[in-house]
């Protein structure tokens, strides 16, 4: 069957509830965090959604991760579910620069169990990457943080990325700001440029998909 605009289901509030409602996103640490995390106010959007976090998890394990990275931590729910992915000697390095949010999450990984599996390390995540040995390979990562600088981390981590690992870059269709060539601010127009040159990049196989608020999913060759 041709692929095209029929092919696309639209969401109402009752579709997505019954989606969630048919996932294993019922974890309760996992709805502790989430609801922890509402309670700083707007700034809560930047968490993914709880049947993303599953997809994350679903993921890492199919491909049997043992390394991982994650760019962007925030109070830490994204680590939290690929680090219950990764076996018991499997390793999550987390990158962001907030001390206060991402303390939250060390609790919570405390709690579950998965904090030996994680190494947080604060600061400039370029300046974590590039400081990561050329021989050092990861399995699985995820892109979540200031959008200006995807492009940056993409080639960091793509060239530790062993083949056949996976990269998912977050927020991608940016809210549908990514289509709208009137909007012209510096996170959109980079997030625009990565999306051209990831459909064009003939060392990977990428798929973008319509999940939250646009997910690409690279695999590299």
């Amino acid at each position: 069957m041709a692929s095209g605009p029929s092919q696309f289901l639209a969401l109402t509030p009752k579709l997505y509830e019954y989606l969630v409602a048919h996932g294993h996103n019922g974890d309760p640490i996992r709805a502790e965090l989430a609801a922890e995390t509402a309670k700083l106010g707007w700034i809560s959007t930047m968490q993914i959604a709880a049947e993303q976090g599953t997809f994350m998890a679903i993921l890492a394990g199919a491909i049997g991760a043992r390394s991982a990275v994650e760019v962007g931590t925030f109070t830490g729910y994204s680590a939290l579910c690929v680090a219950r992915a990764l076996p018991a000697d499997g390793r999550l390095l987390c990158c962001d620069v907030n001390e206060e949010w991402t303390s939250i999450g060390r609790r919570y990984w405390e709690r579950a169990g998965v904090a030996n599996k994680i190494t947080l390390k604060l600061g400039p995540a370029a300046d974590t990457l590039k400081a990561i040995p050329a021989s050092h390979s990861f399995d699985f990562a995820f892109i979540d943080a200031d959008k200006s600088s995807y492009a940056i981390y993409y080639e960091e981590i793509l060239k530790r990325l062993r083949p056949n690992g996976l990269i998912l870059l977050d927020n991608v269709l940016w809210k549908g700001a990514i289509v709208d060539e009137a909007i012209k601010d510096a996170d959109t127009l980079a997030l625009r440029a990565l999306n051209d040159f990831i459909a064009k990049d003939t060392r990977v196989e990428a798929v973008m998909i319509g999940f939250s608020d646009g997910v690409t999913i690279v695999r590299k060759k």
